[in-house]
């Protein structure tokens, strides 16, 4: 019995890093580069200073929510996709309420709040089809098999390195989804309500893959190595995911340059 519950715990640990880990891991660190980012315009041009990007980020941000609201038969109190407001800080909100007796509805909460990077992500890849010439061959790259995450990191690597490529930096059009990209990128990170919100919808995935692995154990049936092949599918999100961190990094150097030039004595 013993053996059959550490089975259980080990398939459940690689399975919930093998889907989730990167997405927790990219979102950790995006929530952080966003936060210093706001922090440094409000050091240096002020409240104000963010509009550069938001008036773009924040509505798809907040669609995200919606959006996946939708799906999940969520009620949708309220809706505001940008409503910038000095005094709390907030830039727009979705309210919206769940039946607690409904699994699928509790489930919802995980992807609901962690929409913003989701819907984000399928944002970038439709203004990369729009703006650049070589969208289809820029993540040709990440539809490959891989046998180790160093093969992984480098199709990432090479995926970006189509993107950046030096044909694709001398055309305006690579400019405009370059900046498109930036303002998705900056307002993608779920907020401290998106998170509390992802954690107990995140509950109840837990609990759902322990149920299934119990079933499935007992008929002698290990299903990992399916649920790993699952999440080679999502590569390309993966690729979208670093591309938005690489971007919100960006956008953070530049929130610095401002604050060293602009900053308020």
């Amino acid at each position: 019995m013993s053996q059959f519950f550490l089975t259980l715990l080990q398939a459940i640990l690689i399975q919930l890093a093998g889907l989730f880990g990167i997405f927790f891991v990219i979102g950790f660190f995006h929530s952080i580069i966003q936060a210093k980012t706001l922090e440094n315009y409000q050091r240096s041009l002020g409240w104000k200073g963010i509009l550069w990007t938001a008036w773009i980020g924040t509505p798809i941000h907040e669609m995200g929510h919606a959006f996946f609201a939708l799906i999940f038969r969520h009620k949708i109190i309220s809706v505001r996709i940008f409503e910038p407001n000095a005094e709390s800080g907030n830039l727009g909100h979705v309210n919206h309420s769940y039946n607690t007796k409904s699994l699928y509805q509790q489930l919802g909460n995980f992807f609901i709040g962690g929409a913003p990077m989701i819907f984000g992500s399928i944002i970038l890849v439709i203004f990369l089809y729009s703006f650049v010439p070589n969208a289809k061959e820029i993540f040709n790259p990440l539809f490959t098999n891989y046998h180790n995450p160093l093969e992984f990191l480098q199709a990432i690597f090479q995926s970006l390195k189509n993107l950046f490529s030096v044909d694709n930096i001398g055309k305006w059009n690579f400019w405009i989804f370059f900046y498109l990209s930036l303002a998705v990128a900056s307002h993608m990170a779920p907020s401290k309500p998106d998170r509390r919100g992802m954690w107990s919808g995140f509950f109840w995935i837990v609990i759902l893959l322990i149920t299934i692995n119990i079933v499935t154990l007992l008929l002698g049936v290990d299903i990992t190595k399916y649920v790993l092949n699952l999440s080679q599918f999502l590569g390309l999100f993966v690729a979208i995911f670093i591309y938005s961190l690489l971007l919100a990094f960006l956008h953070y150097l530049v929130s610095i340059l401002l604050w060293v030039l602009f900053r308020r004595r």
